[in-house]
């Protein structure tokens, strides 16, 4: 098996080496010219001093994936773990984080889950409604809050379409059926995206089969004084979960889940103020049953909301940028499982951004403090360092606090002869630094980090000892995770056309130091050790796109290489595209025990009225 795998990638990285022997190169979508809005302080790309990558409106254009699940594979030191195939249960670890550690946001709206960090991709809007992604890894409690707590996802939808109708429609493997309508019109004085889209499959095994539609909304209205942009997402997922969440073959598991997001922001400029304010509501539905065809021997049955109110501001003066936030959420969940409960938590953030040496040094202190009326005051401070040696090269580091409360299903689940929460649970806490450096020259763009996270308390279903009859919730006592990671990104021109290579490679360690128990569900042995991806895009006559996607991950427990392959073409207003997905048949497990999809295809149709 280690030897095939080896071949594999031997065959996909001389592939990739041998088509980028060229050089003469070619213009892209410039990052340093990109706006980071994911804080208080909006910085073009090239001046953070964090982990960041972004991917790029190009970068989703060309990719293999056809969902954001699947997207995010593409990138190094994100484990994206699904239980099935178009996305629809998965779960993300940053840098060897746990699903609960990750906080993703929508436009800057934060969409984590009380319930459980396993609703965290709910969430996933249409890959046709985006403009970029935004990740940072690393430490970002004093920028975001508690479940940033390994890293957040930042999801920055598309502005100012030009008017449009775009249809789409698909089919693959599976039986799988997908429908998609786009429209976008822009008035005399507001602009509108509407979107539909429905997914469906038979399943790729017994009990896989799904139902997925999402509807979204984005409008920007202009006012006498400032635009108000309003948001509106509605995800409906029925879907057969078999072995997603236990390993009984008894078990017929199966999930509908909802989730919604409402929300409403504008930005107002005032001398050297700016104000950020927002209001939103998040709703999450979940209904589970481990036995499809008989719901009374097991239904969990959970309604959460969350109301939020924020504001964050900038003010600019001689002595740098200064970040202040406030938000204000209260959060309630009515479950038959996990009662009824209710949370008010206030955060408050501050930070200052300061220029020296010419503007070479920037040195950003801040803080984080939050109030939660279940878990009492904590305050989480962080320091981002980064020094430019020129427009090209620039080194930074970073150390920051970060900590997470428990869920509500960490807390007070309980399924019987399986499972059971601890109503004694502690927050999780954590020290994580970073070292990084960032190389660019003409269209080869290089970055580096070392990083290590000690964290205490982490939460996690273990068994004690063989004799343990079931799972329960317990704080681990520490963990030390270290690594590092390098991406190259490389643009040149062959046979007159523009094309692109993107590697990265994520190496991570843990040590559980005096950590000893029988069994555990997400934490002990489960993480990446060894990531690496590549992405080849190409084109060919102008409207030709080849895309090949290659994986490889190292487990603890087993190691597999994954080849995706794509082969787009547009002309005018029509376009169409076949995706190979596993082309080499690899057998292979993202969760223990679901085995994911082997060889498959899909196709597309989209026709643009203009």
């Amino acid at each position: 098996m280690a030897m095939k795998i080896k071949y594999k990638f031997l065959f996909v990285t001389l592939f990739l080496g041998t088509v980028s022997l060229s050089q003469e190169t070619t213009s892209e979508e410039q990052l340093d010219e990109i706006l980071i809005t994911s804080s208080r302080i909006d910085l073009p790309f090239s001046e953070n001093s964090q982990t960041i990558t972004v991917i790029t409106s190009e970068d989703i254009k060309n990719s293999t994936a056809t969902n954001v699940t699947d997207l995010l594979q593409s990138v190094a030191g994100l484990d994206i773990r699904r239980r099935g195939i178009d996305g629809m249960q998965s779960d993300i670890y940053i840098r060897g984080g746990q699903f609960n550690q990750t906080l993703i946001l929508i436009d800057g709206f934060k969409t984590e889950d009380p319930q459980t960090g396993h609703h965290t991709m709910n969430m996933m809007i249409p890959i046709e409604d985006i403009e970029r992604i935004e990740i940072i890894k690393g430490p970002s409690a004093r920028i975001f809050g508690q479940n940033a707590f390994s890293g957040a996802v930042n999801i920055v939808t598309k502005s100012n379409v030009k008017e449009q109708l775009k249809l789409e429609l698909g089919s693959g493997s599976y039986g799988k059926l997908s429908l998609g309508l786009t429209a976008a019109t822009n008035l005399e004085k507001s602009s509108h995206l509407v979107n539909f889209e429905y997914n469906g499959s038979k399943g790729y095994r017994e009990n896989t089969d799904y139902n997925n539609i999402n509807y979204f909304l984005k409008s920007s209205i202009q006012t006498n004084h400032q635009p108000i942009d309003v948001i509106a997402t509605f995800i409906d997922r029925k879907f057969g979960a078999s072995n997603f969440y236990t390993n009984n073959p008894v078990y017929d598991e199966y999930e509908e889940t909802q989730t919604s997001l409402v929300g409403i922001s504008t930005s107002i400029n005032k001398n050297n103020w700016t104000f950020k304010p927002k209001l939103y509501w998040k709703r999450g539905q979940d209904m589970f049953v481990l036995k499809r065809d008989d719901p009374s021997f097991s239904r969990n049955f959970n309604i959460t909301n969350k109301i939020t109110a924020e504001v964050n501001s900038s003010f600019k003066s001689s002595l740098g940028i200064t970040g202040i936030g406030l938000d204000l959420s209260e959060t309630t969940l009515s479950s038959n499982n996990l009662g009824d409960q209710n949370r008010t938590v206030v955060n408050m953030f501050v930070e200052h951004r300061l220029l020296l040496i010419n503007n070479k040094l920037d040195i950003t202190p801040g803080v984080s403090l939050s109030y939660y009326s279940d878990f009492d005051f904590y305050a989480f401070p962080g320091l981002d360092v980064g020094y430019s040696f020129s427009n090209n090269l620039k080194i930074y580091g970073n150390i920051g606090y970060s900590y997470r409360v428990p869920t509500y299903t960490e807390l007070y689940t309980n399924i019987p002869n399986f499972l059971s929460g601890n109503s004694e649970l502690k927050p999780e806490k954590a020290l994580a630094e970073e070292l990084g450096i960032n190389y660019t020259i003409k269209k080869l763009e290089l970055t580096g980090a070392i990083f290590r996270r000690e964290a205490k308390d982490l939460i996690d279903y273990i068994k004690e000892t063989e004799e343990s009859p079931i799972f329960v919730a317990q704080n681990l006592r520490e963990v030390t995770t270290s690594g590092f990671e390098l991406n190259a990104a490389y643009n040149f021109i062959l046979f007159n056309n523009s094309q692109r290579v993107k590697l990265g490679y994520t190496f991570l360690e843990d040590d559980y130091h005096d950590t000893n128990v029988f069994a555990s569900r997400y934490l002990i042995d489960t993480s990446i050790k060894n990531h690496f991806t590549g992405v080849f895009d190409f084109t060919i006559a102008k409207i030709i796109k080849p895309s090949i996607t290659y994986k490889y991950v190292e487990r603890p427990q087993e190691s597999y290489s994954i080849v995706d392959a794509k082969l787009a073409a547009a002309i005018k207003s029509f376009s169409v595209f076949i995706l190979f997905n596993n082309i080499f048949d690899t057998e292979y497990y993202e969760k223990d025990n679901v085995i994911m999809p082997r060889s498959n295809f899909e196709f597309g149709l989209t026709y643009t009225f203009k």
